[in-house]
């Protein structure tokens, strides 16, 4: 069984915010696969899906992203996986709009959610997606830029970066993370 986590905010207030592209990453693959309706459980929505035959549990916690550590500890604690079958999508402002990047391991490079994932789990290796959001212009505080949406310009990239998120989750549960990462960690264009 694979775990899919997407890390965002509940509530229609943050719906479409640069921080939400981890919920957009399990709606994509929600609506791909056919999913059922989410049952709430480990204080977040979860849907299973099947990909080449693969259980897949979809994970969109309820806590808000400072927070999501609370659900996917209590995931980890109901179905004590190997951590390698776990992966958490979640926005990062170090990569552009539209670009996506894997790693099996590491801090959580800023990213408060993944930072309270890694200390409630009590272990950094756990898979990432990160899905690049861009830096905020100018002196633009950071919580005003994740929690703003995207601008009618970025729309084309991060639409294309969710829908290869979507592609590299669905590779990552047939050939593995190593795979996954010399395809899908190379800029949208040279993959092209």
């Amino acid at each position: 069984m694979r775990f899919v986590i997407g890390l965002g905010n509940p509530g229609s207030k943050y719906v479409g915010t640069r921080h939400n592209v981890g919920f957009d990453v399990v709606a994509e693959l929600a609506k791909r696969f056919h999913a059922e309706p989410a049952q709430k459980k480990f204080d977040a929505d979860v849907q299973d899906i099947r990909i080449r035959n693969e259980k897949v549990l979809l994970i969109a916690p309820l806590t808000f992203m400072n927070l999501s550590g609370q659900s996917v500890s209590q995931l980890v604690k109901f179905y004590q996986p190997d951590l390698s079958e776990i992966v958490v999508v979640c926005d990062d402002m170090n990569l552009p709009a539209g670009r996506i990047r894997w790693k099996p391991s590491g801090s959580a490079g800023g990213q408060n959610g993944l930072s309270d994932i890694i200390q409630r789990v009590g272990d950094p290796e756990i898979p990432r997606l990160r899905v690049g959001i861009g830096r905020p212009p100018g002196r633009m505080e950071a919580t005003a830029w994740v929690l703003g949406r995207f601008k009618a310009e970025e729309m084309e990239a991060i639409d294309h970066s969710i829908v290869r998120s979507a592609d590299s989750i669905e590779k990552w549960c047939s050939e593995g993370i190593q795979a996954t990462m010399n395809e899908f960690n190379r800029s949208p264009e040279a993959a092209e």
